[in-house]
């Protein structure tokens, strides 16, 4: 980890944060790892310990991650509004310190906070000092995982400099693509740009001030920014790249993007915590065919499912056994359609709507109810039927006011023109709440 801190101090002048409107230097941000390191031995944290970060990004948080990092801790960041409940994490993970920010304040208040936990993974790292970092899966089909990584091998990614850029790390700091996110820009002396909260005004406003060139973001949140008309508002001209991941991107929603940005490169991102981020290519700007691998990543397709081989993977989850092969290699549970080098994600396994024995992916069904007037947003999901198994379940959005029957007509109608009739929604429902989770994800299920 020591060339990531070696390459900061070749720029020390350049703008590596801009926080609710500070400039922070890159020297600034030695100066800040520095200072935290020496905090850290003054309160006596130890190699090994599991030290707890609460905050969202901020100079200041980036900075003691490094600091505790370099210290051989085992980092655990959470957010206010992280999928898992702090008690709940911490009875995974174990807790030596807590460590919080108050609001506005680039101080961190250390509170030694000791929960015990029995686990060989962490043993291992506390009694090596190798330093940890342990993240949590979204717990979409059960509880969640606590996934411990290397973090000095998840650093060792970026090594390789890339072309600097300035961009918004739109997931949160207690997500992997949040923190593989800020390290990718800092690694290449690029500009991080953080928000307060990843509202549309928000995002919109940070693109503009500070002309943002990168933005990475959710299939979810990009069709309601389609659905806002955002750019109308905003003067979105200096992006250059908008990347996608985390889900299954609507067809219809990548149709408007590359209506709406014809000249800004729209790249469809891959990858999982347990694995890391892979490298993507895709076949062009308006599909969803895409190409990854990369360096240290191996890829496979056994019976439709894309299996990976990753040199970053976790070390392991701390309460679930592993789900590795023998080989390494792991099942991504991401069913795909392959043409040449390229493949098309379908869906999770565990998204799939099974109608009498025949598949239906949420997200194709998604699609053509987005491209519907007055539609704002959609989630299609499954639920339990006597005879079917299943059936086809919209909880939809709407712009303005509309009966549910005029609503389920003009769905059927349209779905009808487009799918087979299996795929069509058997229930539509009026929603009045967001669809998606704090982590911009799409919810399938009735809440």
């Amino acid at each position: 980890m020591d060339w990531l801190l070696v390459r900061f101090g070749t720029m020390p002048k350049h703008i590596a944060f801009i926080h609710e409107g500070r400039h922070v230097t890159y020297g600034e941000v030695l100066i800040s790892i520095a200072a935290f390191s020496s905090l850290i031995a003054a309160v006596g944290v130890q190699k090994g310990d599991a030290v707890v970060v609460m905050g969202d990004y901020s100079p200041e948080a980036f900075c003691l991650m490094l600091a505790l990092a370099q210290n051989g801790s085992i980092v655990i960041p959470l957010t206010k509004n992280s999928i898992i409940e702090e008690a709940v994490a911490l009875s995974v993970s174990g807790c030596d310190w807590y460590v919080e920010f108050k609001a506005d304040s680039k101080d961190a208040t250390f509170t030694k906070r000791v929960i015990e936990i029995n686990n060989t993974l962490l043993t291992k790292f506390r009694v090596t000092g190798m330093p940890g970092l342990v993240l949590f899966s979204s717990g979409s089909t059960g509880k969640p995982k606590g996934i411990l990584h290397d973090f000095n091998r998840m650093v060792e990614k970026f090594r390789k400099q890339r072309q600097p850029v300035v961009a918004i790390p739109f997931l949160m700091i207690d997500h992997f693509g949040g923190i593989n996110t800020i390290l990718a820009i800092t690694a290449s002396l690029g500009t991080v740009v953080t928000v307060s909260d990843r509202s549309l005004p928000k995002i919109g406003d940070a693109i503009a001030r500070y002309k943002v060139e990168l933005l990475p973001a959710t299939p979810s949140f990009l069709t309601l920014l389609m659905a806002s008309h955002l750019q109308k508002y905003y003067d979105l001209s200096s992006l250059k790249r908008i990347t996608y991941g985390t889900e299954v991107m609507p067809q219809s929603t990548l149709d408007r993007l590359t209506k709406a940005f014809p000249n800004v490169v729209l790249q469809q991102t891959y990858g999982l915590s347990e694995l890391g981020v892979l490298h993507s290519k895709s076949r062009g700007d308006g599909t969803l065919w895409m190409r990854i691998g990369g360096e240290g990543f191996q890829t496979k397709i056994v019976n439709d499912l894309l299996w990976i081989k990753s040199d970053f993977a976790m070390v392991g989850y701390l309460n679930a056994p592993s789900e590795f092969d023998t080989d390494g290699w792991f099942n991504t549970q991401d069913q795909v359609e392959v043409d040449g080098e390229y493949f098309r994600i379908l869906g999770r396994t565990t998204d799939l709507i099974n109608v009498g024995g025949q598949k239906v992916y949420p997200s194709e069904v998604e699609s053509v109810i987005l491209d519907l007037d007055n539609v704002q947003d959609v989630a299609v999901f499954g639920e339990k039927h006597a005879l079917l198994g299943q059936i086809v379940v919209a909880k939809i959005i709407l712009d303005q006011s509309e009966t549910v029957e005029s609503l389920k007509k003009r769905v059927r109608h349209a779905c009808l023109a487009k799918l087979s009739s299996f795929k069509v929604p058997t229930k539509v429902i009026l929603a009045d709440g967001v669809l998606h989770s704090s982590r911009q994800k799409k919810i399938r299920r009735e809440q």
